[in-house]
């Protein structure tokens, strides 16, 4: 696990350039692959959220949506991307910081972080805790290492097997879920770690047999495996993810504020090439929900 946290500054004031090209048979072309200063959107933004530097927390161990750059200190990916393009529609500065993912939520709850932007899974047990914003659609999805005789299909198929999953995750919480119901002499032992990256680290190291984890993760962590990791079975229970902020009359108006941020990109052209840019874009969403828990 990092023993540091890395900052880097997301420039409200400046736009998002992104060069890669929209994959082909996107349904819809973009205008542009720009953000721009949405004036509409900025005047939803409360006082409370404007003039000074609103934090972005996010746990820099789950690419291609949010992990460390090859400079050791900058945070990369979808989620970042993401991040900077709403700073630019709304006219607002925000700091992207890494921090354990199940730290998140009681840091937005007591007013460390303004935002939680960090592939969280929108669920009723977490909207007690915090708004969400939706933006994004994943699946759960199993890997192993090659050569693994067994398949795993699903939360039933783990019983008699070790699996590795992040703190604080559904996944994780889904597989304790499953260990409970499997037989005595098919138990489930499930390993949770800090990070996805010390998670990877036990299946390469054979300390777990399965890792557990959002699918597009599981295919980037497989796809930059160099052949060491293969994916068991086919995603499955897929949800949406959400932007999390604080439960508080400011919070709610800000919430409204990046939906329809992300409403202003989705016309733009920039919410889909950000996806693209980083090869998520079967998650993109048609409409971006906010969920109270009401």
């Amino acid at each position: 696990m990092r023993s540091f946290r890395q900052i880097i500054t997301i420039a409200g004031a400046c736009s998002l350039v992104v060069t890669t090209a929209l994959t082909a048979g996107a349904a819809v072309a973009p205008r542009t692959t720009a953000a721009a200063y949405s004036a509409t959107a900025a005047k939803l933004v409360p006082a409370s959220y404007k003039g000074h530097t609103l934090i972005s927390a996010m746990d820099a161990s789950y690419a291609p949506d949010e992990s460390i750059g090859p400079d050791g200190t900058t945070i990369v990916g979808f989620d970042v991307d993401l991040m900077k393009g709403l700073a630019t529609t709304l006219g607002i500065s925000v700091v992207a910081q890494n921090v354990t993912f199940d730290s998140i939520i009681a840091g937005i709850q007591s007013g460390r972080y303004a935002i939680g932007n960090s592939s969280f899974t929108d669920t009723k047990t977490r909207q007690k805790s915090v708004n969400f914003v939706d933006y994004f659609s994943a699946g759960e999805a199993f890997y192993v290492k090659k050569g693994t005789p067994a398949t795993f299909t699903s939360l039933a198929s783990l019983c008699g097997t070790s699996v590795a999953v992040e703190s604080g995750t559904v996944e994780e919480s889904d597989a304790q879920g499953q260990a409970a119901k499997c037989a005595k002499n098919k138990p489930l032992s499930v390993a949770s770690y800090n990070t996805q990256d010390l998670a990877n680290a036990a299946i390469s190291s054979g300390h777990q047999k399965v890792g557990f984890l959002d699918s597009q993760i599981a295919a980037y962590v497989v796809k930059t495996s160099n052949g060491a990791f293969v994916l068991s079975g086919k995603p499955f229970a897929v949800a949406p993810y959400g932007i999390a902020v604080a439960k508080t009359t400011d919070g709610l108006k800000f919430a409204k504020a990046i939906q329809a941020a992300l409403g202003v990109m989705k016309s733009n052209g920039s919410y889909l090439a950000i996806l693209n840019k980083w090869g998520v874009a079967p998650g993109a969403v048609s409409s971006f929900g906010l969920n109270t828990g009401k």
